[in-house]
């Protein structure tokens, strides 16, 4: 138990005996426990593998590698179409966590081992994203703003792309990219 982490559930309003027995159950794999992102993150040989957080509908484990996991239970949730690597097991209630206490605990330990075992998630690469057509037509329009897209880092530029291409709309994503284009042009990330 780490004293750092003591605040998270300290704090918590909501979800607060979830979060003690989901503790619980995690320092029993004999992890290191530390504090990351402003949450409980349990660790093997400095290796993230997974975290405890809570949201307003649910809170959750989250494992790193979860897409990796055998979802035998088939319990794991992708958060979002655009999370590659990461799934979560959400808990909307403490009778939940005490039910599945032995099926999380064993999905706890299979992280580990998939992370010993070194295997890597193949990530889909940039230019698998999608471009949206407004800042494609900056891009070809402004070569200034095309070299400095491209020089920014693959993750940056994963995020503007999906940053742009999540407005349902051609006139916000315009008004989205506009915005961006200085900071692109000074080689700057979407939150940097």
């Amino acid at each position: 138990m780490n004293p750092k982490v003591d605040f998270f559930f300290d704090k918590a309003k909501q979800w607060q005996k979830e979060f003690e027995k989901l503790r619980m159950i995690s320092l029993d794999t004999g992890l290191e426990e530390e504090l990351k992102w402003g949450c409980p993150c349990y660790t093997y040989h400095e290796k993230n593998i997974f975290l405890i957080h809570g949201f307003k509908e649910y809170c959750a484990i989250l494992f790193f590698k979860g897409a990796l996991l055998n979802d035998t239970d088939n319990i794991l949730i992708q958060q979002t179409e655009n999370v590659q690597a990461a799934r979560q097991i959400r808990f909307t209630c403490l009778k939940e966590i005490v039910d599945l206490e032995k099926v999380i605990k064993t999905y706890m330990y299979e992280a580990v081992e998939v992370e010993k075992s070194g295997v890597k998630i193949e990530m889909k690469k940039t230019k698998e994203f999608n471009m949206p057509i407004e800042f494609q037509n900056k891009l070809d329009e402004n070569s200034a703003l095309k070299e400095s897209f491209l020089a920014l880092t693959q993750g940056r530029q994963r995020a503007y792309l999906l940053y742009f291409s999540s407005a349902k709309q051609s006139k916000t994503r315009e008004s989205r990219i506009e915005k961006y284009i200085p900071e692109i042009l000074k080689g700057k990330g979407l939150h940097d």
